[in-house]
C-alpha cells in the first residue's frame, strides 16, 4: 500500500505551504472525482489532518491523505512535478490507470 511523493514534489508542496503560510503540518489530500476528459479526475487540497476514515502516507516529510474509496484507484501511485516550457504542475504516475488524457489529470480504469 502506498501512495507517494517524489522529492522534487514534496519540495514543491512545503514551499507553497510556506507561500500561502499555512501550518508546517499541514497534509496533501489526494482524491479523485468522476469527470474529465477519461472518467476520473484526479483532485489536490489541502487538509489539517487526516479524517478518522482517511488511509495516511508520509513521503519525503509530507503528510499525504486520501479516502478509502479514492484509493481503490490510486494505490501505487506517486505524484511528481514538473517544471519545464510547456507546463508546470503536479503529474500523476498511476499504475491502476489504463488510459490517460492529454491534459494529465483524468485517467480511466
Amino acid at each position: 500500500m502506498t501512495l507517494a511523493f517524489t522529492e522534487k514534489a514534496a519540495r514543491e508542496f512545503k514551499k507553497i505551504v510556506s507561500e500561502q503560510r499555512l501550518p508546517k503540518d499541514t497534509c496533501l489530500r489526494v482524491t479523485i472525482k468522476g469527470g474529465g476528459c477519461s472518467g476520473f479526475t484526479y483532485v489536490l487540497d489541502f487538509a489539517d489532518k487526516p479524517g478518522q476514515e482517511d488511509l495516511a502516507f508520509e513521503s519525503y516529510g509530507v503528510h499525504i491523505v486520501c479516502d478509502s474509496t479514492s484509493y481503490l484507484y490510486l494505490d501505487g501511485t506517486t505524484i511528481d512535478f514538473k517544471d519545464d516550457l510547456m507546463a508546470r504542475g503536479f503529474v500523476f504516475e498511476n499504475p491502476n490507470a489504463k488510459s490517460v488524457c492529454n491534459c494529465g489529470t483524468s485517467f480511466a480504469v
